[in-house]
């Protein structure tokens, strides 16, 4: 499954749209403008709330929780003490962890469990400058995934001082 991630430049807080791969909305991500933490709502194309991103305000590294149904379904951190490399890890229940790993600046990143792929991430196959791809495997629910690419944006930009 191919979808396209593009940040809403001209909008009130951090705004997302998601398309998937014909072009329609698949998700809209909505910030909340103001707020002491990051808070995003996922909704999904008919405007229903599917998940919930939230920063952790008292974590020794940046920290978000993606929670659906009311419940953590994952932690995403930033890897304290990377060289070289940024590295993030997407903390699940069990023993299905996920790491990001790539350059995240250039949105070019795998997302994998193990050693299977659950999804790139790159701008590579896409031809707007602020808008990036992600491609996730067959089989997997795009909703972690997806929510994790926005965290990871979320972080980098502004770790990079970058207001977009």
């Amino acid at each position: 499954m191919r979808f396209t991630i593009k940040e809403k430049f001209f909008s009130l807080g951090q705004n997302f749209a998601i398309r998937d791969e014909k072009g329609n909305v698949a998700y809209k991500v909505e910030g909340k403008l103001l707020s002491i933490k990051d808070r995003l709502t996922v909704k999904d194309a008919s405007g229903a709330t599917v998940a919930r991103i939230e920063q952790k305000l008292l974590a020794l590294v940046k920290s978000y929780r993606i929670i659906k149904d009311g419940s953590a379904i994952a932690t995403i951190k930033k890897r304290p003490f990377t060289i070289l490399r940024d590295r993030f890890i997407i903390d699940v229940p069990g023993p299905d962890d996920m790491i990001v790993t790539g350059a995240l600046l250039d949105h070019d990143y795998t997302i994998a469990r193990g050693r299977a792929t659950v999804a790139t991430v790159s701008k590579k196959w896409v031809s707007l400058t602020d808008t990036y791809g992600i491609e996730i495997a067959d089989g997997e629910d795009p909703l972690l995934p997806l929510a994790a690419a926005i965290v990871i944006d979320l972080v980098i930009h502004e770790r990079s001082g970058n207001d977009d």
